[in-house]
C-alpha cells in the first residue's frame, strides 16, 4: 500500500517528512541540520519506511545517512523507532522510560502478533491487528534501542542550533518527549499531537497530556511537526486537548455511575456528546483511553492489556464498518 509523502522545508535548515492521513502506522518525522551537522527526529514503522524517506532527505536537503549524527526517538512506539538500525553510526537518544517500553515491546513482538492474527488468530483483535498493520514489514525490523537516555529535560546541538528534549510523558507513552528548537521556533510533538486523528492514551493520565499540549501553546511555535496528520498550527494544538478534557469529563461520570471501562467505552462512542470528532480517524481508539481513565482512577498499577484493548477497538472499528 503507497501512501502520499512530502518533505516539507520549514526553514532554518529544519525539514518534516509528513506520511500520508497519519493513520495507524503512518507517521511523521523530522530532520534539524546546521553547520553541516545534522539531527533526525525519528524514524519510521519498518526499515523500506525509512529507507525511502532517508533517500528524499539525502536528494533534498544535502545531508547524507552517514552524516546524521544523532536520531531523538520522541517515544517508544515502532511507527517512531523501528528504522533506527539504518542510522547504525548515530547516537540514539529517548527518555529513560520511553528505552524500557522499547525493550518490552520490540519488533520481534509486533510481527508475531501481525502473523497470528493474519492466520485467523486471536480472534477479532487478531483480523484487526492484521489490517490495519498489513502495510508494515515487522519481520525484517532490526532492533536498535537508545544509546543516550535522559530524565526531565536535555539539549543537543546541532551546529550552532539548540535543540531542547522536553519530556512530558507518561501521557501518549510512558516517556513522551518533545523537540524544540528555538531558534527556529519549530516544535517535533511525537505522539502528543494526532491531527484530525483521533489521539490513543496508553499511559496516561489524560490530565498530563492536557498539561503537554499547553506547554506547546506556552512555547508558541511558528512551525507544529505532529506525529500523525498534517502540519498544524496552536488551533490544531488546542482541539486535542480539547478532546483529551472532553473525553475525561465524560469518562468521569460513567466512571462514578459504576459503569466498567468496556461498557463506558461503547456507551461514550454511541453518545451524541462524541459527535463533535466523528470526522476524525481511528475513533475506535476511544476504548483505550476510558480504559487508561478507569486504571487510573482506580488505582490500578497494572499495566494494560493490549491484547483486550485490541479487542475492543475491533468491535467498535468492524460495527462502524
Amino acid at each position: 500500500m503507497a501512501v502520499e509523502t512530502e518533505l516539507k522545508d520549514l526553514g532554518n535548515g529544519l525539514w518534516a517528512w509528513i506520511q500520508g492521513d497519519g493513520s495507524w502506522g503512518w507517521s511523521n518525522a523530522g530532520l534539524i541540520t546546521a553547520g553541516g551537522e545534522a539531527a533526525l527526529v525519528d524514524t519510521l514503522f519498518d526499515e523500506q519506511l525509512t529507507d525511502t524517506m532517508l533517500r528524499a532527505m539525502e536528494a533534498s536537503c544535502g545531508i547524507r545517512r552517514q552524516g546524521i549524527d544523532t536520531v531523538v526517538n520522541t517515544h517508544a512506539n515502532g511507527d517512531h523507532t523501528h528504522g533506527n538500525a539504518l542510522l547504525e553510526h548515530a547516537e540514539i537518544v529517548a527518555s529513560e522510560a520511553s528505552a524500557r517500553e522499547m525493550e518490552a515491546f520490540t519488533p520481534a513482538t509486533l510481527a508475531q502478533l501481525k502473523a497470528a492474527g493474519s492466520a485467523g488468530a486471536l480472534g477479532e483483535a487478531g483480523r484487526y491487528f492484521a489490517e490495519i498493520f498489513a502495510p508494515f514489514d515487522f519481520a525484517g525490523v532490526r532492533h536498535r534501542p537508545p544509546t543516550r537516555t535522559f530524565s526531565g529535560a536535555a539539549a543537543l546541538d546541532v551546529g550552532d542550533l539548540r535543540v531542547e528534549l522536553l519530556e512530558v510523558g507518561p501521557a501518549h507513552t510512558a516517556g513522551d518527549v518533545l523537540v524544540h528548537v528555538p531558534d527556529a521556533s519549530t516544535v517535533f510533538t511525537g505522539d502528543i499531537l494526532f491531527i484530525q486523528g483521533t489521539p490513543i492514551v496508553w499511559a496516561g493520565p489524560l490530565s498530563n497530556w492536557v498539561a503537554a499540549c499547553e506547554l506547546i501553546e506556552h512555547l508558541d511555535p511558528a512551525h507544529i511537526v505532529p506525529g500523525h496528520g498534517p502540519m498544524t498550527d496552536l488551533s490544531g494544538v488546542r482541539e486535542v486537548a480539547d478532546y483529551l478534557r472532553h473525553v475525561e469529563a465524560e469518562s468521569v461520570a460513567r466512571f462514578e455511575a459504576g459503569m466498567g471501562a468496556e461498557e463506558a467505552a461503547l456507551d461514550l462512542a454511541a453518545s451524541g456528546g462524541m459527535a463533535r470528532y466523528a470526522g476524525w480517524r481511528d475513533a475506535e481508539r476511544i476504548a483505550v483511553n476510558v480504559d487508561t481513565a478507569w486504571r487510573h482512577w482506580s488505582g490500578s498499577e497494572t499495566a494494560p492489556d493490549a491484547l483486550a484493548l485490541f479487542g475492543r477497538m475491533a468491535r467498535l472499528y468492524f460495527d462502524r464498518r
